[in-house]
């Protein structure tokens, strides 16, 4: 073509650091904590109820509901109207989506308009900010920071939001507020009054907020997760994200959701009508079933809301007592599936010229691929470029792992430490 080719929403929106950094792992056969995926199967009851679905007849391999699985959106509705204190209507009120990330790709297409601004809590899931320039909006940033009083930083929970820095990025322009809790890559599970002083702002401003929640079962040491659409006026301005691959340890299922009062619900569907149009009929049984289990189980110790924690509890411990041992100061995250940890006091002698323009944690991790076998991922692309250089010296390690891939990633952790 003589013209321009690729579409101007389409700057700067090309390159991945997940496919970077997957592939040179694969590249090295290093040990793989960088990804966010467990390495084992769902449980069994999932499972099974897949297997039902894919010999439940013809209907289960055609078209369903383009906007969600009947049997998957009633149970979604009647679960999640427990949780959140407000009776959720399954036919207005869901979205079922291929996984939480076309979830946020349907609500900042159908929500965020040409020159709105959308403030993103930093550290952030770096799908955020290119699909809020894809909408034509401006991203505006507000970091986590760590509160230091006298003693070093040990927990998620460490970090806190400046109330009168997040106030400030207020403005007329002001269209939403995009949260994560728990937080990837932090692990922070925010405190009630957290959330409220966020409420508080969004309704003061008539503001909606984006709430990704796709980790919401998975808190530590009595952290609890409470959605900010349960507290009083939010409703009606939330839209809260969920992920089945996360609820279910069933990352390729693909399975996710988006959670409003319809009159929002009803605009990202428009723009799941002209994307997706449809999901897996099979995969939303499946996860139908789940939830109609955990309906019934909830808050007993058979329910897997209450098992998957508890694993990965000794799991993260494992992951936390390995990077003290080798002089690494992990953050003990309150939820989610990751860990990072300071790397400031590791002293490391960087042979690959090629990397020198790149921040320090990208040329740490790289180094730890190339020259030791283990990958991890660099915190600050977590990060816009205005803040990322003040938290360049974390990376990010994925403890949902089987425990022989933690051993694994001992073994390379404690020979480079000797």
């Amino acid at each position: 073509m003589s013209g321009r080719l690729p579409a101007r929403r389409t700057d700067g929106v090309g390159k991945s650091i997940w496919v970077e950094f997957t592939q040179l792992a694969a590249d090295y056969k290093a040990v793989n904590l960088g990804q966010g995926f467990p390495d084992f199967s769902p449980p069994k009851f999932i499972q099974e109820a897949f297997c039902k679905a894919v010999s439940g007849g013809p209907i289960m391999h055609q078209y369903t509901r383009a906007f969600g699985h009947p049997p998957l959106v009633k149970s979604l509705a009647k679960f999640f109207s427990r949780v959140v204190g407000h009776e959720i209507d399954p036919l207005e009120d869901v979205l079922v989506t291929v996984g939480a990330y076309q979830a946020l790709f349907c609500a900042f297409q159908a929500l965020v308009d040409e020159g709105d601004e959308v403030i993103i809590i930093e550290p952030f899931f770096d799908c955020y900010q290119p699909m809020v320039r894809m909408a034509g909006g401006k991203a505006v940033y507000v970091p986590l920071r760590p509160k230091i009083e006298g003693s070093a930083v040990l927990s998620s929970g460490d970090w806190v939001l400046s109330a009168e820095e997040l106030a400030s990025k207020f403005t007329p322009q002001t269209k939403a507020i995009v949260i994560n809790t728990p937080n990837n890559p932090l692990g922070k599970v925010y405190k009630t009054e957290e959330l409220q002083m966020i409420a508080d702002l969004c309704i003061k401003h008539d503001v909606l907020c984006i709430s990704d929640e796709v980790y919401e079962w998975l808190t530590y040491d009595g952290a609890k997760h409470v959605k900010i659409a349960s507290l009083p006026g939010m409703w009606e301005r939330t839209i809260t994200v969920g992920s089945a691959g996360k609820t279910f340890s069933a990352t390729g299922w693909k399975v996710g959701w988006a959670i409003s009062s319809g009159h929002i619900i009803k605009l990202l569907r428009a723009m799941h009508q002209m994307s997706v149009f449809d999901c897996a009929t099979a995969a939303q049984e499946a996860v139908a079933q789940g939830f109609e289990r955990e309906y019934e189980l909830f808050g007993t110790p058979e329910s897997y809301f209450q098992q998957l924690p508890a694993m990965l509890h000794h799991k993260r411990k494992k992951l936390a007592s390995c990077l003290e041992s080798v002089g690494l100061q992990p953050i003990m995250p309150e939820g989610g599936y990751f860990m990072i940890a300071d790397i400031s006091s590791v002293k490391v002698d960087f042979k690959d010229q090629s990397s020198e323009a790149e921040p320090y944690d990208f040329r740490f991790v790289k180094w730890l691929i190339k020259e030791k076998g283990l990958a991890t991922i660099p915190v600050s692309v977590f990060y816009s470029p205005e803040h990322s250089k003040e938290f360049d010296k974390y990376i990010r390690f994925c403890f949902v792992k089987e425990d022989s891939t933690l051993d694994a990633a001992e073994d390379v952790l404690r020979r480079f430490s000797q």
